[in-house]
């Protein structure tokens, strides 16, 4: 029975282009994971957008000399380019800034507000001393108070793991200019996470399958909870939706609250655009529906406990009665299943930061190199559980000596062979032992490699793939049937349609993290249709006039399907050409100067 699987994937910030750390946690791995799941003939549904609200976008604004707007749209515009480019099969990417996404926010806020879960009071907000603006949490650091440790943020110190307020630092600091903020009352509105730590024990200390690091970190975080803002002294962001409010243009929600929400805006939009407004409810409102979320391991409190307390307390009955979208009405609200958190990558040795340098744009890095590649990098090497680096030299050693040198070695001299000598799938004779031990080999992997799937150990499952890729190049080198066909032109054929068998079979098994090479290599064994068809972009235009761009695709139509592969006999073939392209040596030098190291 197919199964509605949810792929929420962390929304990236548009205050400026994504570098290949970001999509090593939140892209890459989501990819693979809704690719599988439609393969298996699950109903995937995959959301996010750009995150346009808070104060990185207006930094970012102040620094080009433009609007927020303007700042979110040139960077919507450049990021969802970058992830069409790297083959992200979103079912909508969209934005934190339309009319829908508010409605929904808004709708959110006063459902808990109704039910008491939102409070109000008077605070000591902090001010940037040289702009005047508000200063969120995380861009004042200062000297834990508890344990002395000099970078500590003002929401968290990630020394001792404590939770703090700016207030409570040592000689806070802005990260934005260097200087002191500035705090001044104000009143502002919290989410009373304290009334949730009980449901979130219980419901955390449940999930034995997150990753040991979600699940530790989530279960000591919730043993002092405080109540947390949700508002800010700002005039960028989801307007607050009471009466008071109207009028005014001081004050917004903030950012955290509302990027989360997107999770379920997003796939409220997909609905409608779909033309079945209410095909949400089939993952939001079904019990028997999966949720999975992929980030970075930096926004993993947001997934662990500020979301799933958003949820319950929306639902703290078992219903959610909203209004903005009419027919909200009884509607119970899925918590997530998984949070599938990476580690973070850093760059020969230093940490991604654009303003030092130390960074490789996903734009950049495409303009160069072809997706697959990187996409295999990223999963082979990337940081799944672990903080790893990356290196040109290691880029060049996997691509040559692992991409190159045993996959596309595998396909290019498998069907050369057979194009040159025979044109179409050949007709085998009787297979001998070792010839049906391959074959079964390789389709095990549909079972092994998809059980490393579903518990998203992506590494391990394309290592799995890659260790069968090998098992069929050492049959051809034992069998030598390019030397078999000058004696005997039968045995030649069979051994050459068992390796064109597996070659078939690897095609879908590679395909969830190498859809380019994948679909070029279906289409030259003969196959007709998408295995991993092009994604498009459509514009909308909301009841507001407002009109935006979604990254989407048809995946309907796609024609791969997670099992062993039908590979009739005389099936024309195409003409092939190699998956990928070998590296020069050289270029580590180039890139490395490029960056100024």
């Amino acid at each position: 029975m197919p199964e509605h699987i949810l792929v929420a994937v962390a929304w990236p910030y548009a205050n400026g282009p994504r570098h290949i750390g970001h999509v090593a946690g939140f892209g890459v791995p989501s990819d693979i994971f809704a690719r599988y799941h439609r393969l298996k003939g699950n109903h995937v549904l995959m959301v996010s957008g750009t995150d346009e609200h808070g104060t990185p976008i207006t930094i970012a604004a102040d620094k080009e000399g433009l609007t927020a707007r303007e700042v979110a749209d040139r960077y919507n515009q450049v990021i969802g380019d970058d992830l069409r480019n790297l083959g992200l099969s979103y079912d909508t990417f969209t934005r934190t800034t339309t009319l829908n996404h508010y409605q929904v926010t808004q709708d959110i806020f006063t459902t808990l507000y109704e039910k008491g879960y939102i409070t109000r009071k008077l605070t000591l907000g902090a001010f940037s001393a040289s702009s005047g603006r508000t200063l969120p949490d995380r861009y004042i650091e200062g000297t834990c108070p508890i344990c002395g440790y000099t970078e500590a943020r003002g929401d968290q110190c990630d020394n001792c793991g404590h939770q703090l307020d700016p207030v409570d630092l040592i000689n806070p600091r802005s990260k934005i200019d260097g200087h002191p903020p500035i705090f001044r009352e104000t009143e502002h509105f919290f989410l009373d996470l304290p009334l949730f730590a009980q449901r979130l024990q219980t419901w955390i200390e449940q999930q034995e399958h997150w990753r040991p690091n979600v699940r530790s970190f989530s279960l000591n975080f919730i043993q002092e909870l405080k109540p947390r803002a949700i508002t800010r002294d700002l005039e960028w962001g989801v307007p607050i939706p009471l009466p008071e409010y109207a009028q005014r243009d001081d004050k917004k929600i903030y950012v955290w609250f509302d990027a989360v929400i997107g999770y379920l805006s997003a796939s409220i939009e997909w609905a409608k655009n779909a033309g079945r407004p209410d095909a949400w409810r089939d993952w939001w409102q079904n019990g028997q529906a999966r949720h999975f979320y992929f980030m970075g391991k930096d926004n993993i409190v947001f997934h662990t406990v500020i979301w799933p307390s958003q949820l319950m307390g929306t639902s703290s009955d078992g219903r959610y009665a909203g209004s903005a979208q009419g027919a909200f009405a009884e509607v119970p609200l899925q918590l997530p299943y998984n949070i599938v958190s990476s580690e973070f990558l850093t760059m020969e040795g230093k940490k991604f930061s654009s303003s030092r340098g130390v960074v490789i744009y996903v734009h950049d890095f495409l303009s160069r190199y072809d997706p697959d590649p990187l996409r295999y990098f990223l999963t082979i090497a990337g940081p799944e559980n672990q903080d790893t680096d990356f290196t040109w030299a290691e880029f060049v050693r996997r691509n040559n000596d692992e991409l190159v040198a045993t996959w596309g070695n595998l396909v290019n001299r498998t069907l050369a062979n057979v194009y040159k000598n025979f044109g179409v799938v050949p007709q085998p004779a009787t297979l001998t032992t070792p010839d049906e031990q391959l074959i079964a080999n390789v389709e095990t992997g549909f079972a092994s490699c998809g059980a490393l799937l579903e518990a998203a150990r992506f590494k391990a499952a394309l290592s799995e793939t890659m260790r069968l890729a090998t098992l069929v190049n050492s049959y051809l080198s034992e069998q030598e049937p390019w030397k078999v066909i000058k004696q005997d032109r039968e045995r030649a054929a069979t051994i050459w349609y068992v390796a064109l068998r597996c070659v078939a079979n690897l095609r879908i098994l590679f395909t969830p993290f190498l859809p380019f090479s994948s679909q070029r290599l279906h289409d030259y064994l003969g196959y007709a249709g998408d295995l991993a068809g092009p994604l498009t972009f459509k514009e909308y235009t909301e009841e507001n006039g407002m009109s935006h761009r979604v990254l989407t695709g048809d995946y309907t139509h796609w024609v791969g399907r997670w099992e062993a592969a039908v590979l009739p006999v005389g099936q024309v073939l195409r003409e092939p050409q190699p998956l990928f392209k070998k590296l020069d040596l050289s270029l580590v030098d180039a890139e490395l100067a490029r960056m100024g190291s």
